[in-house]
């Protein structure tokens, strides 16, 4: 079955879309929803052909899935095995999109913007070049929770300050949970002295210090790919990682997922910008419910949804067509 096209679906003006990124993995993932729905083994197998290598044998048996050339497409394909579910179910099209990290390369393809194929074959690469920038055991990150951000950042540049190495904010998640990357010694010296002043400190069990400047030299080469990459504007508007706007170009487009290796991702103010557009429901398009469970915090969102199973797909579907009005 051919996946809708945008044109063909009916537009939201109250939901957006989130698609997460690496940590929401998990053996096993999607099963359940691929026996009701045939679309989700034919998008893995469209992705596994332009890849040369079975993604659902990855994702069901967990063999190399925690390596990041591997996660990374295996994640997005499942994201967009629940985005052509949902359009085939007949839902709304969503009035933003936006990805978390790796998430954006799944909102662009969801937005048409790129393909499935070449997509897959971006995040490989990308995942390669990561994991050759900085040697295993080298970069570390950290989740630093109870802390305000500027403290978190004022934390970073004492511990880089005259040291071999770096470590900087990479991810603002929400009000007081920021992920910090870098080298692994600086790392450790940043949650130590979060925890001295009284915030949390979780490693996080990653193999590659995303989102900081260690990945530079990714950045670099990873640009060269995405030259060559065929990217049209996204037919939604994708709210991107390092600036929380909307491209208004392709360059911007390109620019914006080179500069995303190295710089951190805006995501506290992706959600409040989506608030401010009047957004209420957030549907999380992909497995599990990291994303989800973020936005519920939020004072703006009135519900959210994720969308990893059958029953959960059925209760979004009609949810959002009740609050969008197109069913009473």
């Amino acid at each position: 079955m051919s996946a809708k096209r945008l044109e063909q679906v009916v537009q939201a003006t109250k939901t957006a879309f989130v698609f997460p990124g690496q940590g929401s993995q998990k053996v096993g993932m999607l099963a359940e929803i691929a026996e009701q729905f045939s679309g989700v083994q034919d998008t893995f197998a469209e992705a596994s052909e332009a890849l040369g290598f079975d993604l659902w044998h990855i994702a069901q048996t967990g063999e190399g899935l925690d390596q990041t050339e591997n996660t990374q497409p295996v994640l997005l394909t499942a994201s967009i095995a629940l985005w052509r579910t949902w359009l085939d179910l007949g839902g709304v099209a969503p009035k933003y999109l936006a990805g978390h990290s790796l998430g954006e390369y799944s909102a662009l393809v969801a937005a048409e913007s790129m393909t499935l194929a070449d997509a897959v074959k971006l995040v490989n690469l990308r995942g390669k070049l990561m994991q050759s920038a900085v040697p295993q055991g080298e970069g570390a990150m950290a989740a630093i929770l109870g802390l305000a951000d500027d403290q978190v950042v004022a934390l970073c540049q004492q511990a880089s300050a005259g040291a071999t190495g770096s470590v900087e904010a990479a991810n603002y998640n929400s009000q007081g949970q920021v992920v910090i990357a870098g080298t692994t010694a600086l790392v450790q010296a940043v949650m130590a002295e979060a925890k001295a002043q009284n915030g949390k400190a979780i490693a996080l069990p990653v193999s590659v210090p995303s989102h900081c400047s260690l990945m530079k030299p990714a950045a670099e080469q990873f640009a060269q790919a995405l030259e060559q990459t065929a990217i049209e504007l996204p037919r939604i508007p994708v709210i991107q990682n390092v600036n929380a706007q909307a491209a208004t170009d392709v360059a911007a487009v390109r620019q914006a997922l080179t500069a995303q290796l190295y710089q951190s991702v805006q995501w506290t103010k992706t959600m409040q910008y989506l608030q401010d557009q009047g957004i209420g429901y957030i549907v999380e398009c992909g497995p599990g419910t990291v994303l989800s469970n973020l936005a519920k915090r939020l004072p703006n969102i009135e519900k959210t949804f994720a969308i990893d199973s059958k029953s959960r797909i059925e209760d979004a579907l009609s949810a959002v067509l009740v609050a969008e009005g197109k069913i009473a």
